[in-house]
């Protein structure tokens, strides 16, 4: 896959999302968990939605129950606990997996794009975050620990930068 944009994805209702939809908006994919310490994370993931949504930034909410066990729900329950309690208005996707035979594409190719700590390859635990270009290109990986709060500034730069696509 050349991009981000070569990807589909599932929502909580089961609808195919083509993330090639997103060619010329930032991205921030980010793999969580409702019952996991770094779920406060949402709150903040939510503010820096609604703060830089309209200037072209899209979150990417993936649950992933392989950490502890912390994302134990379906699908709607999931999508339910993050309306309630955090009243998201980004993208909540399907639960997947992030590491293992099973693991989503879409974070096999994210892996591969940016390693995480001693360039490992794996998801070491939930809220690992991904920004992505305007034009599907993985530019950062953020550890878990790495609050939303931390990386305004590359999230400003990246949306400031113009597109490097033709015709895209």
């Amino acid at each position: 896959m050349a991009n981000v944009h070569h990807f589909k994805v599932k929502t909580t209702t089961g609808n195919t999302v083509d993330l090639s939809q997103y060619q010329g908006k930032v991205l921030l994919i980010v793999n969580t968990a409702s019952q996991c310490g770094f779920t406060p994370q949402y709150q903040e993931l939510e503010q820096l939605h609604q703060q830089y949504h309209a200037q072209g930034l899209e979150i990417l909410a993936f649950p992933c129950n392989q950490f502890g066990g912390q994302e134990p729900g379906s699908d709607q329950d999931i999508a339910q606990f993050c309306q309630l309690n955090f009243g998201l208005t980004f993208g909540v996707m399907a639960k997947i997996q992030v590491n293992g035979p099973e693991a989503e594409p879409l974070f096999e190719y994210l892996k591969d794009q940016a390693r995480g700590v001693l360039k490992t390859r794996a998801i070491k635990w939930n809220f690992t975050k991904f920004l992505v270009n305007k034009d599907g290109v993985v530019v950062k990986r953020y550890a878990p620990r790495t609050k939303p709060g931390q990386f305004v500034q590359a999230i400003e730069e990246e949306l400031a930068k113009q597109s490097q696509r033709i015709g895209a």
